[in-house]
């Protein structure tokens, strides 16, 4: 296949190249759309078939947590997916999520990751990706989560001058364009086999943890009004950070309308 035709995208071409047991037997592509998590929302309420993927190229109106733009121009890749989880695997959505793209870029491109405390994905420290879950409960059953994940893929960040001192793109870090195709091959094949571990989400939590980059550091964290400072100490095994405040305390911060910051003192 020429390489050419390795960075085109379309349902057919994306469904090709790997066997999904749940995460990807369904793919709804577009080239340019709203949001992949509106269309995603819409999908699941229409009852779509568990592990339906809908992908774009292009968002011309994609969020982030905080109800936050996220930046979707082409050379990006957004996706989201329609998941039926039981209740006691909530928490290890966004955790699954976070290791499957670490893990679908590092084999694709070789760039070492680490993940921000709750949702990002960084490369050299700086955000590569974003990831936003949802889900839709009745009492204690699930009738549906959906997990979004934005990657910078072919950007160039320099174009983008408001977020390139904190954010940067896989073709900036590695000095040559990949293979949107390839990379979101890898990325649902690894969404897929994580999935298949649940309810076990202890061999997920433990990676996810270990790939957590601020553990140790001093760091400021936000919700709203109020803001805490101490060391990250830790993380529970429903997402939750432990942090360490200067009167010795442990407050537990869970991982919802929250945003974190390294102290350099």
């Amino acid at each position: 296949m020429s390489s050419r035709a390795r960075n085109e995208l379309s349902a057919e071409a994306i469904t090709g190249g790997f066997e999904a047991r749940v995460v990807g037997r369904r793919i709804i592509y577009f080239t340019s759309l709203l949001s992949t998590m509106e269309v995603a929302k819409r999908e699941a309420g229409r009852a779509a078939a568990e592990g339906t993927v809908v992908v774009a190229s292009e968002q011309t109106a994609g969020r982030g947590r905080f109800t936050r733009q996220w930046l979707s121009p082409p050379g990006s890749i957004s996706l989201s997916v329609i998941l039926s989880p039981d209740f006691t695997s909530l928490p290890f959505m966004i955790m699954l999520s976070a290791v499957a793209v670490a893990r679908a870029i590092e084999e694709v491109t070789g760039l070492k990751t680490q993940l921000k405390w709750p949702n990002d994905v960084l490369v050299n420290g700086k955000k590569v990706c974003g990831i936003l879950t949802e889900s839709s409960l009745k009492d204690s059953h699930v009738d549906y989560a959906i997990i979004g994940i934005g990657i910078n893929v072919n950007m160039k960040m320099a174009d983008y001058p408001d977020v390139s001192p904190i954010a940067t793109s896989l073709s900036d870090e590695l000095g040559s364009k990949v293979s949107c195709l390839e990379l979101l091959w890898r990325l649902l094949a690894e969404l897929d086999r994580l999935y298949g571990l649940l309810p076990d989400g202890e061999p997920i939590f433990n990676e996810w943890r270990q790939r957590l980059a601020m553990l140790g550091n001093r760091v400021q964290v936000i919700s709203g009004n109020v803001s805490l400072e101490g060391l990250a100490e830790a993380v529970d095994r429903d997402g939750s950070l432990l942090l360490r405040l200067d009167d010795g305390s442990v407050q537990r911060v869970l991982a919802g309308d929250v945003s974190l910051r390294v102290r350099v003192d």
